[in-house]
């Protein structure tokens, strides 16, 4: 497993288990930048669907491709950008999870999620990565 932290950048190898080391990342912003509750929490499924995404979509959990999530804080925006080591995607594509008969499919409402709880979202890199941003 290959793993590194600091304040403001997370890095781990694609091993789903991995994703466990973005909450105690998301937990240091939080302290840092006295979030509520409710922004906490925001931050942190979106955060850890990008990542869940990046690892298993992207990168197609191979552990030799890495994710890294870093923070940047400007005025009163926390962005939080993930990016993976894959060819990218079309996030247009994915179909509407509240038409039809994709609402009793599983998966397929993490970005869809992730639009409606961040302020804005942004795939870049022909949607090898995602930038989150949320008002503070």
């Amino acid at each position: 497993m290959s793993l590194a932290i600091t304040d403001n950048m997370l890095r781990i190898s694609s091993h789903p288990n991995n994703i466990r080391y973005v909450e105690s990342f998301v937990h240091r912003l939080a302290e840092e930048h006295q979030l509520t509750e409710e922004k906490f929490g925001d931050i942190l499924v979106c955060v850890t669907e990008a990542v869940n995404n990046a690892i298993l979509h992207g990168n197609h959990g191979d552990e030799r491709k890495k994710v890294l999530v870093r923070a940047e804080h400007a005025g009163q925006t926390l962005a939080i950008v993930v990016e993976d080591e894959g060819c990218g995607f079309d996030y247009r594509a994915i179909p509407d999870p509240t038409e039809g008969e994709n609402l009793t499919r599983i998966g397929g409402r993490g970005v869809f999620v992730m639009f409606k709880l961040c302020d804005t979202v942004r795939y870049l890199k022909n949607g090898r990565q995602v930038e989150m941003a949320f008002r503070l």
